[in-house]
């Protein structure tokens, strides 16, 4: 008797230290995210914010100026214009992207496609590619002295097509990021298509639903989170374009300007005009356009699913 009542207490003292462990376990698992996190985003991010109210000067070295960098910077046309050029940017490229990835994804969810797995893979191997690579590639595909749609052009007897040209760039580059994030939106948007219950297709059949209207009731309202995803990582995408109008500034000189995005504007003020200070201020007015930017979205689309 003696030796069960000792055991009795023993059983909860057990129990309360396996639940100790296990509530110190998350944290230990999260510990070196939070590190890397502190070290390599947050640390970095204050320093930026720390350099963005200070500007160096010829005369008293680096002076604190508060906020006088953000009111130069929302005055400042380089900056104002690169903003708005990579808004329309996205206005035009973006709908055209994710409307073939949509198309995309049905089609290849719909099992009516031969060679599917090597259609998807084509679609997606693009995605693969590096940015550099691909500016690289269309860049020389746009040349107009050497490029195939220049020589194209003057077997045909006709001008060359200037897609290099400042009425054609942001075409140009639309093009070359649409080639490039296609077939990884697709992925998002097929793998979203997969998860829908069997249950709903069977219901709808019962209902006498064809495949249009299948697509459009069942599976395009089930894509709407999917979609959501897409469309967010499209805006930030979008305003931070940097490596195609970079490369591709290089044949283009003319057309493409140190300040024809903002993240490219904020580039050459840091490394090229050594304008450290003016830069952070620049890379942080960007990131709260984002930030609007990515929150309109969220509310349009909240509102639209608020009956």
């Amino acid at each position: 008797m003696a030796a069960t009542t000792a055991a009795a207490p023993e059983a909860p003292r057990r129990t309360a230290a396996r639940a100790r462990r296990r509530r110190g376990a998350g944290p230990l698992f999260v510990a070196p995210f939070m590190v890397l996190f502190l070290l390599l985003f947050l640390a970095p991010l204050g320093y930026a914010a720390h350099l963005s109210l200070f500007q160096e000067r010829l005369v008293g070295g680096t002076a604190f100026v508060g906020l006088d960098n953000y009111v130069t910077a929302l005055k400042d046309p380089q900056f104002r214009d690169g903003v708005a050029r990579v808004a329309v940017f996205f206005v035009v490229q973006v709908p055209v992207m994710l409307l073939l990835a949509l198309v995309f994804a049905l089609a290849l969810d719909s099992g009516l496609l031969r060679l599917a797995r090597v259609i998807r893979l084509g679609i997606f191997v693009p995605y693969a590619v590096p940015s550099v690579v691909a500016a690289l590639m269309w860049g020389y595909l746009y040349g107009p002295d050497f490029g195939p749609f220049a020589q194209l052009g003057r077997e045909l007897g006709l001008d060359a097509p200037d897609f290099l040209g400042e009425s054609w760039m942001l075409g140009s580059l639309a093009n070359i990021v649409t080639w490039e994030f296609v077939g990884y939106n697709m992925i998002i948007l097929y793998a979203a298509l997969r998860t829908i219950p069997q249950e709903l297709y069977e219901a709808a059949a019962m209902d006498g639903a064809g495949a249009w209207r299948v697509a459009w009731s069942v599976k395009l309202p089930a894509l709407r989170p999917a979609l959501l995803l897409t469309l967010l990582f499209s805006v930030i995408g979008s305003f931070q374009l940097f490596n195609e109008p970079k490369l591709l500034q290089n044949i283009a000189p003319d057309v493409i300007s140190s300040s024809y995005t903002a993240n490219l504007y904020a580039y050459s003020l840091a490394f090229t005009g050594q304008q450290v200070n003016y830069a952070a201020t620049v890379s942080f007015l960007l990131g709260l356009v984002i930030v609007i930017a990515s929150y309109a979205v969220l509310l349009t689309a909240n509102r639209r699913r608020t009956p």
